[in-house]
C-alpha cells in the first residue's frame, strides 16, 4: 500500500522549473496592477480574458460564477470554516469583472515548465493519509508551516490535497491544492498557495499549475502563488486553510474553494476519466525536485509526527463527497496512512473522528538515502 500511495501521488504532484515568458496575458490586457506588500504584482484581467479560456477545449466557454449547487454536510448543512486559527489567503483587490494574474520581477506571466511525470517520481516521496473509493469531492483542513527546502535548487516541499483518477499511470487525471514552500518560484521561502492539475491532454506527461497553462477558470479575487499568512510556528500559534474540492452535479465542473469563497473550477471538458468521478483522495506532504535525493528538505513543520499537535504538522477534518452531493467520513477501512521514506518522513495518530479523518505528517530530512 505504500508504494500505491506513493506512486499515484508523487506522479501527479510532478516536478517543475520556473521559467519566464509573456504567455498568457500581457500589459495591453491588464486593467490594473497591483503589488501586495509581500511584493507580489498582480494584473487585473478582464474575467473573460483570462488564460484559461485559450485551451483547446474550452472554445466558446461560458464562465459560470457559482456551481449549481453546492455539498452539504449531514450535521451542519452547508459546510463553511469555523476555526479561530485560519490563515489568510492572498486576496486580491481586483475591479469587479476582473481576476488576479501573477506576474514575474519583470512583469512578464509566470510560466512554469513542467517535465515528465515519472522523472519526478523517482525523485520524490510522500508522507499523509489515502482514500480509495468513489468520490465527488472533498474537505480538509491544512497546518501551514514554511519548511526550509534548499536555495538554489528546483526542489518543493508540499502540504496538499489530491483528487485522483487514471486507468493507469500512463493515463492519469486529477486536481490539487495547498501549500508550497518553492524556493525557485520567487526566490523565497514563503508557503504559497497554488494549484495543481493534469488534465487529458497533459495526462502521463505533464502538470499544470496555476495559470501557468490554459484550464482553470478563475471567478474569484484569490492571488494564486501568493503567500499564505500567518504560518504555524514551532512549539507556538497554529494557522490552517480550508480547501474544498467538489464536483458540481449538474455541470460536471470540479469547483475550488476556501471556506466559503470560491475561487473558480475546471471544467468538465478537460477531462475524461475524472469528467465522472475521481477514486482516490489524499491530503499530505509531499518533497519532490531534481536533487531532493541527494538532500532531503524538510517536511510539514520539520519535525516528526510522533511530536503531536503544536509541534508536527498535521491534515484534520477529512471529509469526502458521496454520491448524493453530501460530505460523509470516509470509510476508515478503505483508508491509510503511510510515508514512502520511512527513515526520513512519518506518519502517526491516523485516525477518525467526529469530523472526519486526521493524521500527523512530517519530518527533518537530511536523512540518508
Amino acid at each position: 500500500m505504500v508504494e500505491h500511495l506513493a506512486t499515484r501521488a508523487i506522479y501527479f504532484l510532478s516536478y517543475a522549473a520556473l521559467a519566464f515568458g509573456n504567455q498568457g496575458c500581457n500589459d495591453q490586457d491588464a486593467i490594473e496592477t497591483i503589488l501586495t506588500k509581500d511584493g507580489d504584482r498582480y494584473k487585473c484581467v478582464n474575467i473573460n480574458q483570462q488564460p484559461s479560456l485559450h485551451h483547446p477545449s474550452l472554445i466558446n466557454h461560458k464562465i459560470q460564477m457559482e456551481p449549481s449547487s453546492y455539498p452539504t454536510d449531514l450535521h451542519n448543512g452547508s459546510l463553511s470554516a469555523v476555526n479561530n486559527s485560519l490563515a489568510e489567503l492572498p486576496a486580491i483587490s481586483c475591479p469587479i469583472g476582473t481576476i488576479p494574474i501573477l506576474q514575474d520581477i519583470k512583469g512578464g506571466t509566470i510560466n512554469i515548465l513542467s517535465f515528465h511525470t515519472k522523472e519526478f517520481g523517482e525523485r520524490a516521496e510522500v508522507a499523509g493519509a489515502k482514500t480509495n473509493d468513489d468520490i465527488y469531492g472533498t474537505s480538509v483542513s491544512i497546518n501551514v508551516y514554511e519548511p526550509k527546502v534548499k536555495e538554489k535548487t528546483e526542489d518543493i516541499s508540499t502540504s496538499f490535497t489530491v483528487l485522483l483518477n487514471a486507468q493507469n499511470d500512463s493515463h492519469l487525471e486529477g486536481i490539487g491544492a495547498g501549500s508550497i514552500v518553492w524556493p525557485s518560484f520567487r526566490g523565497d521561502r514563503f508557503a504559497r498557495f497554488h494549484i495543481s492539475w493534469m488534465d487529458r491532454t497533459h495526462s502521463g506527461h505533464t502538470q499544470c499549475y496555476d495559470h501557468e497553462c490554459p484550464g482553470f477558470v478563475q471567478v474569484g479575487k484569490i492571488g494564486l502563488g501568493g503567500r499564505i499568512s500567518p504560518v504555524s510556528i514551532y512549539n507556538g500559534p497554529q494557522y490552517e486553510i480550508n480547501v474544498l474540492l467538489f464536483k458540481d452535479p449538474k455541470s460536471k465542473d470540479w469547483w475550488l474553494a476556501s471556506g466559503n469563497t470560491l475561487i473558480g473550477y475546471w471544467p468538465s471538458q478537460l477531462f475524461t476519466n475524472l469528467k465522472d468521478k475521481a477514486i482516490s483522495a489524499f491530503w499530505g506532504g509531499q518533497v519532490g525536485g531534481p536533487t531532493v535525493q541527494q538532500n532531503f528538505p524538510e517536511m510539514g513543520s520539520g519535525h516528526l509526527a510522533s511530536e503531536g499537535f503544536g509541534k508536527a504538522a498535521f491534515v484534520r477534518d477529512i471529509k469526502i463527497v458521496d454520491g448524493n452531493n453530501e460530505y460523509v467520513k470516509p470509510d476508515i477501512h478503505k483508508s491509510f496512512s503511510a510515508s514512502s521514506k520511512t527513515t526520513c518522513y512519518s506518519v502517526d495518530s491516523f485516525g477518525q473522528g467526529e469530523s472526519g479523518l486526521h493524521v500527523y505528517y512530517g519530518g527533518p530530512g537530511g536523512c540518508n538515502s
